[in-house]
């Protein structure tokens, strides 16, 4: 009977949580590199310079009847679902009663990260559902399953790696936290060699895609850390896990990964929790991509709450009174629910009264803006391909018919080829990640549209015979670097284009 109200539970704590996210993401506009993955997925790949296949797949997928911010939100919301689903089951696999899923479920759904993965499409949505799973499929062998169950974990580390590499990192961080326990035994199995098999085979087509490409990737990562990336110190980067898993309810998944290492059989998962950390630290990595290990924690802390509670029912009430509080509190800066200028007023209201400072939850330089960094990168899209648009279909036709549009990176580039279709626009072209690889769709170069660039002059000097500022465009709410950009008019190239694209690649 428990097993069949946890189940219950389960399911109606996924489906709320559904329900939720399909209610609250679908504002404001698409974000920046939703866009990208889009126009990524509509060019069908093993592999993008800076993601994995699944989730530009998924992206465009979405898109293929029609412009619809509803149905791409949708994907976020559905493994938001799935991980709180599958963290309700890790609540009954290490002893959990109703109370601990429905406690593990609001802490799921309290973290500011969590919401945030399950708010927009990103390579971490995926991780929310499959790194619990995974480690739901491990500790059920460690407790006595059939060793061929490897294969699932296999499976859901191969299919995580199609969305992200990081899971890479947590895979590893499992495998040594067997090592330092007694649970290694379940290592010495032909099973467990099957499973790194599955999760290889996987992930091979995106790795040869790599390869093939000279691993544009490896290049991406360094760019980024000589310049582009905040570096967090040890200290900070703590502090930014409990501003991430929500100030006030992270003591749910404190609790829970200190009583890991007191249990024998799920010691294991304390130690890849913690060794995760660690390696996340050493390698400069950007706060949030750890984050999706917190639903396992949040398991165990809802175990031992549920157990220090158990005859105290009115503590139970503001334990689930005071976590809802707390989702409430952070919800309005992670979910698009407020209007701008009610957000904008809402986070000044929360900074101050936990005095965080701005640019302690920072992970990029140069990325400023009045609102949260996501939502200010959700406005701005549409005008600038109305703008774009207005400016090519004022050119004559003559010099219309050859005009390229160069966009200063994806964001942009991906904005013009999403919205442009229903102005008749031509694809953009940047030198920007994928769309480097891309190339020039045969344009000559001779007239182009520069968005945000100034037709070569500081890179460049004499590229073009003319150039001319047509506009500036500044929507407002935009991220720093789209404020106030150039457009202009570049005529009479000196250069060909093919001769100078390999200088314009930029990996970053």
């Amino acid at each position: 009977m428990n097993v069949l109200r946890l189940d219950r539970t389960a399911t109606i704590a996924a489906l709320a949580t559904f329900v939720l996210h399909l209610a609250a993401n679908p504002h404001y506009g698409f974000f920046r590199d939703e866009l990208y993955f889009i126009i990524c997925g509509f060019h069908p790949a093993w592999g993008y310079v800076d993601q994995p296949p699944l989730v530009p797949l998924l992206a465009a997928g979405s898109q293929l009847f029609g412009h619809s911010l509803f149905l791409l939100r949708a994907l976020p919301a559905a493994f938001a679902a799935g991980g709180v689903y599958v963290t309700c089951l890790l609540v009954a696999e290490l002893g959990g009663g109703l109370f601990a899923a429905v406690l593990a479920s609001l802490a799921f759904f309290a973290a500011p990260v969590l919401l945030s993965f399950g708010q927009k499409v990103g390579p971490d949505m995926v991780g929310m559902w499959l790194w619990p799973l995974a480690a739901l499929y491990v500790l059920r062998i460690v407790k006595g399953a059939d060793p061929r169950w490897w294969l699932a974990p296999g499976a859901c580390i191969g299919v995580a790696l199609e969305s992200k590499y990081s899971v890479i990192f947590f895979a590893l961080a499992l495998v040594a936290g067997l090592l330092l326990t007694q649970q290694r035994r379940v290592l010495f199995s032909r099973w467990f060699f099957g499973g790194v098999i599955v999760a290889i085979a996987i992930a091979l087509p995106n790795f040869l895609w790599q390869a093939l490409h000279g691993f544009p990737m490896w290049e991406l990562l360094r760019n980024g850390a000589n310049g582009k990336n905040t570096v967090a110190s040890p200290v900070l980067f703590l502090f930014q896990q409990l501003i991430l898993t929500n100030l006030f309810v992270s003591p749910i998944w404190i609790v829970g990964l200190v009583w890991l290492f007191f249990n024998r059989t799920a010691r294991f998962l304390g130690w890849a929790c913690v060794l995760l950390i660690v390696m996340m630290i050493a390698l400069h990595a950007k706060h949030y991509y750890p984050a999706d290990v917190y639903p396992i924690l949040m398991a165990a802390g809802g175990v031992i709450f549920e157990g220090w509670t158990r005859r105290l029912v009115a503590i139970r009430a503001l334990l689930v009174g005071g976590t809802v509080a707390a989702a409430l509190f952070f919800a309005p800066i992670t979910l698009p629910v407020l209007s701008e200028e009610q957000t904008l007023d809402y986070t000044a209201f929360v900074t101050h009264a936990l005095h965080i400072k701005k640019t302690a939850m920072q992970t990029e330089r140069f990325r400023t803006s009045a609102l949260p960094e996501d939502f200010a990168d959700m406005h701005g899209w549409p005008e600038l391909a109305a703008t774009v648009a207005t400016i090519y279909s004022g050119l004559p036709p003559a010099q219309r018919a050859q005009a390229a549009i160069v966009a200063s990176n994806y964001g942009e580039a991906a904005a013009i080829d999403f919205f442009g279709g229903r102005y008749g626009l031509p694809p953009a072209i940047s030198g920007h990640n994928n769309y480097w690889l891309w190339g020039t769709h045969g344009y000559s170069g001779n007239v182009v549209i520069d968005v945000n660039g100034d037709c070569g002059r500081t890179d460049f000097p004499g590229l073009f015979r003319s150039a001319r500022l047509v506009t500036r465009l500044n929507p407002p709410w935009v991220i720093s670097y789209e404020q106030d950009i150039p457009i202009s008019l570049c005529e009479g190239i000196t250069e060909p284009l093919t001769t100078l694209w390999p200088k314009l690649r930029h990996y970053i």
